[in-house]
């Protein structure tokens, strides 16, 4: 179980670390709505691919494993509240704060 949920948060965090390290027009959109730079938000993608990184070498590591969940479901719930603080709408909270949940439930249930 704990093995799945590693590797489903990876599967999350790493294609949306990477498409905020590349730029793509619709990070760069929501970053721009968000009121960050590219490069704050390229920052932001790497924190998340570290993440998912953490979280597979957690696999053979369970502290690391633990760390890296922590800093995700801690840079997740930073994530919903930028968008309630912008005056998004709670829906477009809702991704950012399950994600807190599921990594902060990996973190509890791995330590």
């Amino acid at each position: 179980m704990m093995t799945a949920l590693a590797i489903a948060l990876s599967c999350v965090f790493l294609p949306l670390g990477l498409a905020k390290i590349a730029a793509v027009p619709f990070m760069r959109q929501a970053a721009a709505h968000l009121g960050m730079s590219p490069g704050h938000y390229r920052v932001i993608g790497a924190l998340e691919i570290a993440g998912a990184a953490g979280l597979l070498l957690g696999l053979a590591s369970t502290p690391l494993g633990v760390a890296a969940a922590i800093g995700l479901a801690l840079l997740m719930t930073a994530a919903a509240v930028v968008h309630l603080r912008h005056g998004d709408p709670p829906a477009r909270a809702v991704p950012a704060a399950a994600l807190a949940l599921a990594a902060a439930a990996y973190a509890v249930a791995a330590g």
